[in-house]
């Protein structure tokens, strides 16, 4: 009781926390800013600002950093590991520098001389380094990694354990119950953790461990069904007294995806402009690597299963596919040296640009699957052509938040999480997060194997109080040598 009740006040600074790191480091940066602009650049023009001019331009950078650094995550202590958090301050610093350059240029009508800015950027880049490490540890200690219990059912729940295990920051899966226990025992031990993991358990199991949880204020995870993600996309509907869901079902209106359709040949041509030196060069140095061609199409699917041909530069071998179509494996033997490379930096992505401008895609959407692997995925998940709703894209939620190694069901429930919240505005969101997937290593991993592997009670370390019949003074023995939060 005593541990939870520290806990609970303990949450309540986690939003102090962010809000001391984030305001010095923008406190930091825009003094740095202010300094240059008062002594680089006010200085040396012919009709120099005043006062409130120079507090206008020092605070148009503060918000421009923040807003820009916001996008990426670049202030949310937690959400990433160290080198995640100083990733995103490094997208947020060239991204709010670059924009602020823009704007000097303008001012000072291209005669000013940039440079103290690339030496600010440069300071800042130094101090952010040390900023995230310091309050990634700070956030660490104050916040150690919950004790977590797992209720699971017939269903594989190891590929969401060995996820959350990678993340031991902040879990710490302790213990195994099955869903075949007693909702008494289950309710027992879910007492005994600072939260539970509710994975694929029946329906009627669910609803009251939800609510028991709710009632006992547990932090409670959910791996949610196919059905919850469409109902998270429902609106109310307050036509009588009592409340209803409205599932609508039918995309996004007209001007909707006209506007969808506009932002897609604006940024594809833009993008595609931009890129062509880099295309070029990629392009030569496949062709001089073996002599192959430098271009590889595959047939994909589109909106309500259209198959068209998606263009892409050859990473792998010629002959990669003379065994039959498969997905990519880690270290897979058939990538060449050169598309290692490309891969990693999502250049083998470029050429389809041209299909975004042709109509067979979009900017952001599922990413467009092969016919014959959509076939394979539909024999045991029908509800997979569920993402044929929308039109394929280059990126989408599931590359933002998966990796190769992803497993199709849940890809799948990344896409309808999308479907169901599409907008211009999360396009742009998933855009820019994409850019952040380019410092994450990890982000383009292959698939390991596709064998699903039961859950079993050893893949976790088992709660055995029960088993052994331990009594109560036996059970405070155990809880006291295995670290666990006391009943």
């Amino acid at each position: 009781m005593l541990l939870s009740i520290i806990t609970k006040n303990r949450e309540q600074y986690k939003r102090l926390l962010n809000f001391v790191a984030a305001l010095i480091i923008i406190f930091f940066f825009m003094m740095g800013f202010s300094h240059v602009w008062y002594n680089y650049y006010n200085s040396t023009m012919h009709d120099p600002f005043w006062h409130y001019g120079n507090l206008l331009m020092v605070g148009i950078y503060g918000i421009m950093y923040t807003t820009v650094t916001s996008l990426f995550n670049g202030f949310r202590l937690g959400y990433s590991k160290f080198m995640g958090l100083f990733g995103s301050q490094v997208l947020g610093i060239i991204g709010s520098n670059a924009a602020e350059m823009v704007l000097i240029a303008l001012i000072g009508r291209n005669r000013m001389d940039l440079k103290p800015m690339f030496v600010l950027a440069g300071i800042q880049l130094v101090f952010s380094l040390p900023w995230s490490y310091a309050f990634t540890l700070i956030y660490t200690k104050m916040y150690p990694p919950r004790k977590l219990l797992i209720v699971y059912g017939n269903s594989n729940a190891k590929y969401l354990v060995n996820k959350m295990a990678q993340r031991t920051d902040k879990y710490s899966i302790c213990a195994a119950v099955s869903c075949e226990e007693s909702l008494e025992e289950i309710e027992r031990r879910i007492l005994r953790y600072e939260g539970v993991i509710i994975t694929d358990i029946p329906g009627d199991l669910r609803s009251k461990l939800v609510k028991f949880c709710f009632e006992h204020s547990i932090r409670t995870y959910i791996n949610p069904k196919l059905s919850d993600i469409i109902i998270r996309g429902a609106d109310d509907f307050h036509l009588f007294d009592t409340p209803l869901l409205l599932s609508r079902n039918d995309g996004l209106k007209f001007e909707q995806r006209m506007m969808k359709r506009f932002f897609d040949i604006l940024l594809a041509g833009v993008m595609l402009f931009a890129a062509l030196p880099f295309m070029l060069i990629t392009a030569m140095i496949i062709k001089l690597y073996d002599g192959g061609p430098v271009l590889y199409s595959q047939v994909r699917l589109t909106t309500g299963g259209r198959k068209f041909k998606v263009l892409k530069f050859r990473s792998m071998v010629t002959d990669a596919e003379k065994g039959g179509a498969r997905l990519a494996a880690e270290n897979d033997e058939r990538i060449t040296p050169v598309g290692k490379v490309i891969r990693k930096i999502r250049f083998d992505e470029l050429p389809q640009l041209i299909n975004i401008l042709k109509g067979d895609m979009s900017f952001v959407g599922p990413r467009p699957e092969r016919p014959e692997l959509a076939e394979k995925y539909e024999l045991t998940m029908p509800e997979f052509k569920y993402r044929l709703k929308v039109k394929a894209g280059l990126t989408g939620y599931a590359q933002i938040m998966g990796k190769y190694n992803t497993t199709p069901y849940d890809k799948l429930k990344l896409d309808l999480m999308y479907i169901e919240h599409q907008s211009v505005r999360e396009d742009l969101r998933i855009i820019l997060s994409t850019v952040r997937t380019v410092f994450v290593p990890d982000a383009t991993e292959g698939v390991e194997d596709d064998t699903p592997i039961e859950t079993k009670r050893d893949l976790i370390e088992h709660d055995f109080s029960k088993d052994y019949n331990l009594t109560d003074e036996e059970v405070v023995e155990y809880e006291e040598e295995n670290g666990l939060p006391k009943r």
